[in-house]
């Protein structure tokens, strides 16, 4: 029978943790986007495209 490969094993885990976190900074990044409400975010030219 193989042994197990724990430091494959805490890799694989250690990556999941990053991902999530990942996620999670991504999601409340996009949560406090402009335009959702804050009130005085500076974001009254929202609308003008940018120049090029």
């Amino acid at each position: 029978m193989a042994t197990p490969n724990y430091s494959y094993e805490k890799r694989q885990r250690e990556l999941a943790k990053k991902k999530k976190k990942e996620e999670k900074a991504k999601k409340k990044t996009s949560d406090h986007g402009p335009g959702d409400g804050q009130g005085n975010d500076g974001s009254a030219g929202q609308d003008a495209p940018k120049p090029v």
